[in-house]
């Protein structure tokens, strides 16, 4: 295993966490940026209630981007322990 090989398999590790965490992170940055201008409007300064609608959302979208999320993760693990041996060769 060569340093290349390492930093080329961490790029990709880190690129799929990525590629998988973004749809809950916009979906969260969106509707937290909703309820901010909601709260700014009606001068509303409950702590819950930024929190609650965000957590709703990240939970809608695990259950919504859940099977791709699984998929990419597999097609991953698959790919990384398929060509382990080529790797370590």
């Amino acid at each position: 295993m060569s340093t290349e090989f390492v930093i080329g398999l961490a790029g990709q590790a880190l690129y799929t966490v990525l590629k998988i965490s973004a749809p809950m992170l916009m979906i969260g940055l969106i509707v937290g940026l909703l309820v901010s201008i909601f709260q700014a409007t009606t001068q509303i300064q409950e702590q819950t209630l930024a929190f609650v609608p965000k957590i709703v959302a990240v939970f809608v979208a695990i259950l919504v981007f859940g099977p791709w999320m699984l998929n990419t993760m597999i097609d991953f693990t698959s790919n990384l322990l398929g060509n382990l041996a080529s790797y370590i060769g």
